[in-house]
């Protein structure tokens, strides 16, 4: 526990803070995992044109607020985007 005020203040701020980016980090795993599921079939009716630009939108949040790497989104856009060009190929 802490004994200094600050320290007892900067403890607060933590725990607000994980709540938030543990809320933001749910949000953007369960878009992808709704695309994901999309694209394996399992979901029928969702539209992949319609997920895509809403799951690389989350993505896209997840970076300004700091949950993702740039990096990792592009990497995660670029290769969703790419099974979801495959899947309407077929």
């Amino acid at each position: 526990m802490p004994n200094h005020k600050s320290a007892k203040k900067r403890m607060r701020q933590n725990e607000k803070r994980r709540i938030v980016n543990r809320s933001n980090r749910t949000r953007l795993r369960t878009g992808v995992k709704k695309l994901r599921a999309a694209l394996a079939g399992e979901t029928a009716g969702e539209n992949l044109q319609t997920l895509l630009p809403q799951t690389v939108s989350l993505i896209d949040k997840a970076v300004q607020k700091g949950v993702l790497h740039r990096n990792a989104a592009a990497r995660y856009k670029s290769r969703l985007t790419m099974h979801v060009n495959e899947a309407g190929k077929q």
